[in-house]
């Protein structure tokens, strides 16, 4: 290995020239910036907003549910419970 070589590469990519810049001046203002939203938009935004604050668990069903599976009155139908988990299944094929 030529360490010289590299010393003067180094030396190559050390050297920067500097360039003298000139300041430019703020252009006049044309206006101020508006922002408008559409119909669409703000109705988008208002239910993004509703389903945001909307809890995940539906309780009524949920304690439903829960009564049934307690008073021991909760049944499965076995050829749903069969068709559903063929179904998720299926999907993933």
């Amino acid at each position: 290995m030529r360490i010289d070589a590299y010393n003067q590469i180094a030396q190559l990519y050390g050297a920067q020239k500097t360039y003298n810049t000139q300041k430019t001046n703020k252009t006049a203002s044309m206006g101020s910036d508006q922002l408008s939203i559409s119909q669409t938009g703000y109705s988008y935004q208002t239910a993004k907003t509703a389903v945001s604050e909307a809890s995940d668990v539906r309780e009524d069903k949920v304690a439903k549910l829960k009564a049934q599976i307690q008073n021991g009155t909760y049944s499965v139908n076995p050829d749903d419970f069969a068709n559903k988990l063929l179904e998720k299944y299926n999907a993933f094929m």
